[in-house]
C-alpha cells in the first residue's frame, strides 16, 4: 500500500503526511482501520517509534482515534486545528499562537464573567476537580492540554448558555495546537508552571465568589501573562521542532 520512507525530512513528519493524504483523499475513509503498527513498519520501512509519533500527530489533529484492543480508526471529517506544524517559520508560528491567546482572552473572559453570576456549587466543584486533574497530569509527565481544556470548558458549562458551551468547545478543538504550544513553553520552567497554577486558581476564586468583573479580569490577566511568557521564549523554542511537536509533555 505504501512506499518506503526516506530522505532528510523528519521521518515522523513524512509518515504523518503520507497517512494524512490517505485520509484526506478518501482512500482511508471514516471508520476505516489503519494498518497495524507492524504492517506500517514493514510497508514504510521505519521504526515503531516513528509510527507511534506519526499516529500521535494524527490523533492530535483529530484525524484518527485509537480504540483499546481494536486498533486506530479514521474519524469523521471535522474542522481541523490550526496548522502549527514544523513547516512554519518560527516567527509565523509565534504570531499564530499569540493570536490564539487574543481570541481566548475575549471569549473565555466573558464566559468566566457569566459563570461568576450563574455557577452552582456543583459547577464550582467541577472546576476545582479540573484544576486538580491538571496538577495530576503534569505530575505524571503529561502535558495537561486535555485537562486544561476541560477546566475552561467547565467554566463555559457553568454559564448555562448552550451556545457559549458549544463555542468554547469548538474553539478548544480548533485552537488545541496553540494551547499545546503555550503549555510546552511553560513546562520549561518551574516558575511558569506555578504561575499558571496560581492564575487558574485566581479564576476559580473569582467565579466562586460571584464577582463577574474579577472573573473576567482574572482570565484576561491569565491570557496576558500567557502572551508575555511566549514573548519571553528564546528563538530556539520557536525554531526547534519540539516547540510544536505533539509529543511534548507538559497555558491554557
Amino acid at each position: 500500500m505504501f512506499s518506503k520512507v526516506s530522505g532528510p525530512v523528519r521521518l515522523a513528519d513524512r509518515v504523518a503526511a503520507i497517512l494524512s493524504e490517505e485520509i484526506e483523499s478518501g482512500r482511508l475513509a471514516q471508520g476505516d482501520k489503519l494498518p497495524t503498527e507492524v504492517e506500517l513498519v514493514k510497508q514504510l520501512g521505519v521504526s515503531r517509534t516513528v509510527i507511534r509519533e506519526a499516529v500521535s500527530r494524527l490523533r492530535s489533529a483529530g484525524l484518527v482515534e485509537p480504540r483499546q484492543g481494536r486498533g486506530v480508526f479514521v474519524m469523521p471529517r471535522r474542522t481541523r486545528p490550526l496548522d502549527l506544524e514544523a513547516g512554519s517559520e518560527g516567527s509565523a508560528t509565534k504570531a499564530k499562537v499569540l493570536k490564539i491567546v487574543e481570541v481566548r482572552r475575549a471569549m473565555e473572559g466573558e464566559a468566566a464573567s457569566l459563570a461568576a453570576t450563574r455557577a452552582t456549587p456543583a459547577d464550582v466543584e467541577r472546576m476545582r476537580q479540573a484544576l486538580t486533574a491538571i496538577d495530576e497530569a503534569v505530575a505524571a509527565g503529561g502535558d495537561g492540554v486535555d485537562e486544561d481544556l476541560a477546566f475552561h470548558q467547565s467554566i463555559a458549562e457553568s454559564t448555562g448558555n448552550e451556545v457559549m458551551v458549544s463555542t468554547v468547545r469548538y474553539l478548544g478543538e480548533v485552537l488545541r495546537s496553540g494551547i499545546r504550544v503555550t503549555r510546552a513553553n511553560e513546562a520549561r520552567r518551574d516558575d511558569f508552571i506555578e504561575a499558571v497554577r496560581v492564575e487558574h486558581h485566581a479564576i476559580l476564586t473569582a467565579v466562586e465568589s460571584g464577582d463577574a468583573r474579577a472573573a473576567r479580569a482574572a482570565v484576561r490577566r491569565h491570557m496576558k501573562h500567557a502572551a508575555s511568557r511566549l514573548q519571553d521564549a528564546d528563538q530556539g523554542f520557536w525554531t526547534e521542532r519540539g516547540a510544536v511537536d505533539v509529543r511534548l509533555e507538559g497555558e491554557g
